[in-house]
């Protein structure tokens, strides 16, 4: 992740905390902290550090100190630890120098970025530690805050996950709505229940379309939802690479995985279980020999690492 990447995003969340540019203004430089302009007088530096106040794996100090340093360039940020690193309650992760009233305005901001990527890369960590002596692995979703997908499918990879697709464009995802979409547009009088629509000739034909170039990029994945053991067969003769077994418990699963073992006639397709799956249950699906496991919560629900910025030597010039 190149946070250079990210800096409209970041100077985004800056204007949000500061408040837009004055109209009229050319500056570049937005409103100030009303409070810090108040209660500061002059150019005192500071010397500050960054606490994590939990245990847990760090991810997104880079972003953090972009923040900083799209405040002012002349912060200095000096990282004591990298992303990845698990990380005990009350230890320091970074020091900063620079003026106390540009630090303390990024400090928000930053933390904010902080914490929610370092609360993604521990929860995911949980995760594929939990399910380590087996061979699956754990795959985020697209349930994902808007506009920072990228950086939180990071900080999954950061906690020792691994990421599905990236957005709408990079994998066919065949799922039950879009089943029930291909027989309402073709009127197939054949098909008697939205359940069995991957049995369609409807279904096969259009994989069959893109496996052939049609309204796909070459080499793109083809991934088909299914929620029971015919739909799995189903599923097979389609010639998908990747099955999903949706809301499927472990025993279902195991079924699954050893029905495909046991097939000669295609390529075996990968399996991932997906929904309603948490810590309670993630090792018991791991043990079934799945290929993957994946679960919304590592985005979507990860509680944020508390993060806290500590002023520890004031220099008034």
């Amino acid at each position: 992740m190149e946070p250079k990447n990210f800096q409209r995003l970041i100077k985004q969340a800056l204007k949000e905390d500061i408040g837009p540019e004055p109209e009229g203004s050319r500056s570049g430089a937005g409103k100030k902290d009303i409070t810090t302009e108040t209660i500061i007088v002059g150019d005192v530096k500071v010397k500050a550090v960054i606490i994590s106040k939990n245990e847990g794996v760090i991810a997104g100090l880079d972003i953090a100190k972009t923040a900083f340093q799209l405040v002012a360039k002349n912060i200095k940020f000096r990282k004591l630890v990298k992303d990845g690193d698990n990380v005990h309650k009350n230890q320091i992760l970074a020091i900063l120098y620079g003026e106390a009233k540009n630090i303390l305005t990024a400090e928000r901001t930053a933390l904010n970025f902080l914490g929610h990527l370092s609360g993604i890369a521990t929860l995911t960590s949980k995760y594929a530690e939990k399910t380590k002596p087996y061979k699956c692995k754990i795959l985020d979703t697209r349930k994902t805050t808007p506009l920072l997908r990228e950086m939180e499918k990071y900080a999954v990879k950061t906690g020792g996950g691994h990421n599905h697709r990236m957005g709408l464009y990079d994998m066919v995802l065949i799922k039950d709505n879009h089943i029930k979409l291909i027989s309402h547009c073709e009127i197939k009088k054949l098909i008697k229940s939205v359940r069995r629509k991957i049995s369609s000739g409807s279904t096969t034909r259009r994989l069959a379309s893109l496996r052939s170039g049609g309204r796909r990029p070459k080499n793109t994945k083809i991934e088909i939802e299914v929620e029971t053991l015919d739909e799995l067969k189903n599923a097979y003769d389609c010639k998908a690479d990747i099955i999903m077994l949706d809301n499927m418990n472990p025993a279902k699963i195991k079924k699954a995985v050893r029905w495909i073992k046991q097939q000669k006639k295609f390529k075996a397709p990968l399996l991932e279980a997906s929904g309603n799956i948490n810590f309670s249950n993630v090792k018991e699906i791991a043990k079934t020999g799945i290929d993957f496991i994946s679960i919304g919560e590592i985005t979507h629900s990860a509680p944020a690492l508390d993060m806290s910025l500590k002023i520890i030597e004031v220099n008034e010039g």
